[in-house]
């Protein structure tokens, strides 16, 4: 797939609201088995990147606001560390009705950009580690490759060590 600014093909709000703020992204399709268990190694394995590099949006409640986390897909979000980069006292998992409807994606599909309501979102210091990192596109079997600092900026994210493993 050729490098490019973003045109907005591939049809999502993530795509769009890349496309509008002229950041540069690369679409990176694939074929979706919904027997998947896991959608962040799924998409890992069947775009032949390093783990390190694909992340993963996890929707949290942290004291009742819900806000996202954004780690590689090779750890697990460190729920502590995350309600302390919000500033919070807990953070536990959100219910997935409340993470799809607040978002505006589905599970598997969650991106950390073009969500229906912005949400508050951390990432993970260790993606700043790469050129450029892969996230969701918004639909199960897209991702979006970027640069780190293009998705600090696109989610108005703070960076913080909210990875475990």
């Amino acid at each position: 797939m050729a490098r490019k600014r973003g045109t907005g093909s591939g049809g999502t709000p993530a795509t769009a609201a890349l496309t509008a703020a002229g950041t540069w992204f690369e679409l990176h399709p694939y074929e979706h088995d919904p027997r998947a268990q896991s959608y962040g190694d799924e998409a890992a394995t069947a775009l032949g990147v390093d783990p390190s590099r694909v992340l993963k949006t996890i929707v949290v409640d942290a004291d009742g606001e819900l806000c996202v986390g954004v780690v590689p897909v090779a750890g697990t979000l460190d729920l502590k560390a995350v309600a302390a980069a919000l500033g919070a006292r807990r953070a536990r998992l959100a219910e997935v009705a409340a993470a799809e409807r607040t978002t505006g994606y589905v599970v598997g599909g969650i991106s950390p950009v073009g969500q229906k309501r912005a949400l508050r979102t951390v990432v993970d210091a260790s993606a700043l580690d790469h050129a450029t990192v892969l996230v969701s596109g918004g639909r199960r079997g897209l991702d979006i490759e970027l640069r780190p600092a293009d998705l600090v900026a696109a989610t108005g994210a703070v960076v913080a060590p909210v990875a475990r493993g």
